[in-house]
């Protein structure tokens, strides 16, 4: 997977389950993780991505949650496990979310880009998420590194945008070793 060096692993410096890998821009508060779960066999392809998006805004218990987009159904012929290529959709959602345990009144408005990358052979869902700050909150932890406020598009910093960096992230995700599904 391919991704702007800005972000940084934060895979081995806080805890991120095992099932996880997670990146950060803590100068921008932006962050992209994968995550490895369990096949949702009752979960359509054509709507796994929204259905994920929904299900992380309730883990959250997010606030103003609302779809910007949707992806249809693709097929990536390059991510196979045997002759069977994964099934990928996408959405992106913009929600109100707080860090940790800091509580509603800190909330950030996300823009939140998801992907469900179906290797149904080997029953698995990968997500690959990618979180875009829109407004900080000054109550935010976030607050005292990137300032509390309308965050200023990544252009204006010299970064690529988050959109570029998620969709980069997804159109270059391989597998280098299926044998980590037991396949």
């Amino acid at each position: 997977m391919i991704f702007p060096a800005r972000f940084q692993d934060l895979s081995n410096v806080r805890e991120v389950p095992d099932h996880q890998e997670a990146f950060a821009d803590p100068s921008r508060d932006e962050s992209l993780i994968v995550e490895l779960l369990e096949l949702k066999q009752e979960v359509a392809d054509e709507g796994s991505a929204v259905w994920f998006l929904q299900d992380l805004a309730r883990e959250q218990d997010a606030e103003g949650g609302m779809l910007i987009e949707q992806s249809g159904v693709l097929e990536v012929p390059g991510l196979c496990y045997g002759s069977t290529p994964a099934v990928v959709t996408s959405a992106v959602g913009q929600m109100a979310i707080s860090k940790g345990r800091q509580g509603r009144e800190a909330q950030n408005i996300l823009r939140v880009y998801l992907a469900n990358l179906r290797l149904k052979e080997v029953g698995t869902d990968i997500l690959i998420t990618a979180y875009e700050p829109v407004v900080i909150s000054p109550l935010s932890e976030s607050a005292s590194t990137v300032g509390a406020g309308v965050v200023s598009p990544a252009e204006q910093s010299g970064c690529m945008p988050m959109a570029e960096v998620f969709k980069l992230s997804v159109s270059s995700f391989k597998v280098n070793d299926w044998s980590l599904f037991n396949a």
